[in-house]
């Protein structure tokens, strides 16, 4: 059975939801890489919020920085305008985006250890936590780009950037205990994704040898 830890139904919703925005800019006819960019600089404001400690506004601006990085790709597609440099360029700046907001957040929770701010341990525990779940996200990316330089495809995941993106960002915009139970939850959870596809990979390059469908092998387990 597959797990879902951000249901279809929120997705769908919420694509729906911002479809008016994307048909506007669609006739607009701007570049899908302008929402990159535009993405990516609200998430270097976004870190400076979280590291002055006005977690709530960085919150929101992690979910708004998100919307334009699902917005580029769903004008590209609209506009045939898809091109191996704007999947190149979507990627790269999402992976500065991750590490500048993870950088604002472990700034903020180190401060506040230092200045007696908050409880001491936890305090480091969760820029420990911060820093696990920066080296996560990193490996989801990397095993699915290596495995897809390779030939083979792996969009499986638990943990996966969209899921990263609203558990970050909705739990700072409620409350600041709530914005570390999350960092602590994607620290698990993405290294258990760049774990989760490694597995994939495996299985379905045993599948290719045993001519098994990967459904078997997986049952076999």
């Amino acid at each position: 059975m597959k797990l879902d830890i951000l249901p279809e139904g929120v997705k769908e919703w919420y694509l729906d939801f911002t479809q008016p925005v994307v048909d506007l800019f669609i006739d607009l006819e701007l570049n899908p890489n302008f929402f990159t960019t535009i993405g990516f600089i609200i998430s270097v404001i976004a870190a400076f919020y979280f590291g002055a400690g006005h977690y709530r506004i960085g919150g929101a601006l992690v979910l708004l920085a998100g919307t334009f990085d699902i917005i580029d790709g769903r004008v590209a597609r609209a506009t045939s305008r898809v091109t191996r440099f704007g999947a190149l360029y979507d990627s790269t700046m999402d992976r500065y985006s991750e590490v500048i907001m993870f950088f604002g957040l472990a700034y903020y929770f180190v401060y506040q250890a230092w200045n007696g701010l908050m409880n001491e341990y936890l305090a480091f525990i969760t820029a420990m936590g911060v820093s696990i779940a920066l080296g996560g996200s990193v490996m989801v990316s990397y095993v699915r780009a290596r495995a897809e330089g390779l030939g083979l495809e792996c969009k499986v995941g638990l943990m996966q950037r969209p899921e990263r993106i609203v558990y970050i960002g909705v739990s700072a915009v409620f409350s600041k205990y709530l914005l570390i139970v999350a960092i602590l939850l994607v620290a698990v959870l993405a290294n258990y994704t760049a774990m989760q596809r490694l597995y994939h990979i495996w299985n379905t390059e045993r599948a290719r040898e045993t001519g098994d469908s990967l459904d078997s092998l997986d049952s076999d387990k």
